[in-house]
């Protein structure tokens, strides 16, 4: 690992790659772990030692003992929602208030920024783009105006600050002749309970913190939400997330200079998914694709909400290597795949004109899947232990992902267990 650099870890695909467990695999390896950008609506599961855990805004180090954990100035944070989710990891014994950071130039998603998010999404009727509903877009929109109220404004006339805030929203309300309001009350009571435990934690100007710390020498691991196809400059416009989910973002989302950032990890799984609305080339209705969902177990963390599936898309993935700069690969959800006789993975997009591309277009709606076929390993993987177990069908499957992506797969991972994990050599 890279000492005094920045290693970022990020999703390839739609989001939902795995990267919680990855990074609870990886962090052994740093001082630091630091979320960049996003929201609430991720939610990040590690299981392990017979516990499954979901983390929605804390970041996937807080298991590992004494280790500094950060949430960027990049992220937008739902005080009532980091509450409920750090004090049921206080519960279970981690000491949150001694490791876990927090930006003051964070934004705060406030309750009127959800009510705002319900109010678009039903404005927009059949256009609308499936959000979690969790007031993400409308923090961001917000920050993005200079209307933002941030993490340090908790600390300083922050009485004033939210009701003039609120105000605004109630009268952007108005305007979309919006009335339902039915236990906002409550909401807004349990918000500042949620404030008030903020203020509890260490509130600091992360991007000093972290040069300093990078300054000593220590390595820091970024950890990115959603993935690169909801990156709301690269992804698949306007289904997509409302920050940057690429490794840029970690610049942007923390503060250190893209002369700092070492080793990108770019997680993928060995299929795909998408949740909500937008694009999915190879999406499958058929039998194959709920067997995916079924095996996989492809029901959102945070929202319950099923996933849709298909086959790995090549074309989708060489596209968000070339924007991350991914230097290693980690391929999740491999054991997903056990008991397929054929698996497939499109290797090129067929036009409406009749053409061939192996480039991502401008859109991809109409596009037609071009598919490889490879026959399938028939070999129950998730008890393995090392390389040298995986059957010869899935080596090939592998070397020829590698190859097509032109970029080394460093871990495979065959099961949700932290020791369902294993490191290529």
């Amino acid at each position: 690992m890279n000492t005094g650099k920045v290693d970022v870890l990020l999703g390839l695909q739609w989001g939902d790659e795995g990267k919680g467990k990855v990074v609870d695999v990886l962090t052994p390896h740093y001082d630091v772990v630091a979320r960049f950008q996003g929201g609430p609506n991720a939610g990040h599961t590690l299981e392990f030692q017979g516990h499954k855990y979901v983390l929605r805004s804390i970041p996937s180090g807080i298991f590992q003992g004494g280790k500094t954990n950060s949430i960027g100035n990049g992220v937008v944070l739902a005080p009532d929602l980091f509450m409920e989710e750090a004090k049921e990891l206080e519960k279970s014994g981690h000491d949150l208030k001694s490791i876990l950071h927090i930006s003051k130039k964070a934004h705060l998603i406030m309750p009127t920024h959800r009510i705002l998010d319900r109010a678009y999404e039903a404005a927009k009727g059949k256009d609308k783009v499936g959000t979690t509903g969790k007031g993400i877009g409308p923090t961001y929109t917000d920050k993005v105006s200079r209307n933002g109220l941030r993490v340090g404004d908790i600390t300083n006339g922050f009485s004033d600050k939210y009701a003039a805030h609120k105000a605004r929203h109630m009268q952007m309300l108005k305007a979309l002749g919006w009335s339902d309001f039915e236990g906002f009350e409550e909401v807004e009571q349990k918000w500042m309970q949620g404030v008030e435990y903020l203020r509890q934690f260490q509130l600091v100007d992360s991007e000093h913190e972290l040069n300093n710390l990078l300054r000593s020498g220590k390595s820091i691991l970024c950890e990115g939400a959603q993935g690169t196809m909801l990156d709301v400059d690269f992804g698949s416009y306007p289904f997509v997330t409302s920050s940057n989910t690429i490794c840029a973002g970690a610049c942007t989302g923390l503060g250190v200079g893209p002369n700092k950032i070492g080793n990108v990890f770019g997680i993928m799984k060995a299929y795909c998914t998408r949740v909500g609305a937008g694009p999915f080339p190879t999406e499958l209705f058929d039998e194959t694709g709920a067997a995916i969902r079924n095996i996989g177990h492809e029901y959102g963390a945070v929202t319950g909400r099923e996933r849709r599936c298909g086959w790995i898309d090549l074309v989708q993935l060489r596209y968000s290597i070339m924007i991350d700069g991914v230097t290693k690969l980690i391929m999740m959800k491999s054991d997903v795949l056990d008991s397929f006789e054929t698996i497939k993975a499109c290797v090129a997009y067929k036009l409406k004109d009749g053409s061939l591309t192996t480039e991502l277009p401008y859109e991809i709606d109409d596009v037609e899947p071009v598919y490889k076929e490879f026959p399938g390993w028939k070999t129950d993987m998730t008890k393995f232990t090392h390389q040298e177990q995986f059957p010869e069908a899935f080596n090939n499957y592998v070397k020829f992902l590698e190859d097509y992506l032109e970029t080394p797969i460093c871990i495979i991972s065959i099961g949700p267990d932290r020791e369902q994990t294993i490191v290529i050599k």
